[in-house]
């Protein structure tokens, strides 16, 4: 039974008012000028699933979209599930594709993971993640206390997609680097090694290690993750992030997540399993 929740009925319901956009031949310039108090970022944000949708306004769309009574309805019921509260919102602001991101990765039937340097986050103990927010939150602005509510929230968002049920399958390629460096230090290090042997002993865990003897190999370019969903009305995606933000890659993106499900597929037959890794 498909997993659902604010983040995926946003997701639905943003992808189905541009469907009925699009049908009507009509711009998203065009329709916030039609609209009038709506705008145009307003409108980009319900499309794009990122943001709660009144009832209201799904009315307001239908009806400038001529959509029959039974599709408005439909899409007013689905936009009063746009407004529960997500656990993530307890730990304060997060980047908004971010926190799209944890909606989507809770809500993932398979998750596949690539992670060249470091241990991805849903397996990081806690201080192993102090240790890397450390070194890569370099503004003066931040603090031990910002730290600390990162590294707890990476703690809850560990516990709720790796206990959720029903389980989504979780698919993880570290480069060997990710491994060897010694962040911490030795004992941070092997309390880290054997959080992983642990984690991946659950029967929806696979974790496997690109070893550097492979050599050059398909996923050079850098980390990603590539998501699929249950309901076939959620469309897969690929979730990249840069030093400057994340991009989120839909399926009709120019084949650029056909790209990223085929270089995650040759690098995990390149990969070796974690309980045979030897470093």
């Amino acid at each position: 039974m498909p997993v659902t929740g604010p983040t995926v009925t946003r997701r639905q319901l943003g992808r189905r008012l541009k469907a009925l956009r699009r049908a009507a031949g009509m711009t998203v310039d065009q329709l916030a000028v039609t609209t009038g108090g709506v705008s145009q970022a307003k409108l980009y944000r319900i499309e794009g699933g990122k943001a709660p949708v009144k009832p209201a306004d799904v009315w307001a769309l239908c009806r400038i979209y001529n959509a029959d009574s039974e599709t408005t309805d439909a899409l007013g019921k689905l936009a009063e599930g746009t407004n529960g509260k997500s656990w993530w919102q307890d730990y304060g602001e997060i980047p908004e594709e971010f926190e799209l991101y944890l909606g989507l990765e809770m809500e993932s039937a398979a998750l596949r993971i690539f992670e060249p340097e470091r241990v991805h986050g849903l397996f990081q103990t806690a201080d192993y993640a102090r240790e890397i927010e450390r070194a890569t939150n370099i503004g003066p602005s931040v603090g031990e206390d910002v730290i600390e509510r990162v590294v707890s929230l990476r703690m809850e968002r560990q516990r709720t997609v790796l206990n959720r049920r029903p389980p989504g399958q979780i698919t993880t390629v570290l480069g060997a680097g990710a491994l060897a460096r010694q962040v911490g230090g030795k004992r941070v290090m092997t309390e880290q090694t054997d959080r992983l042997r642990e984690v991946t002993r659950l029967d929806h865990v696979d974790t496997r290690v690109l070893s550097f003897d492979v050599g050059a190999h398909a996923a050079m370019l850098g980390a990603f993750a590539v998501l699929d969903f249950e309901d076939p009305d959620d469309p897969s995606l690929a979730y990249i992030e840069t030093y400057s933000g994340a991009r989120i890659v839909e399926e009709d993106d120019k084949g650029t997540l056909q790209r990223h499900r085929a270089v995650f597929d040759s690098i995990y037959r390149q990969a070796t399993p974690i309980e045979r890794y030897r470093q």
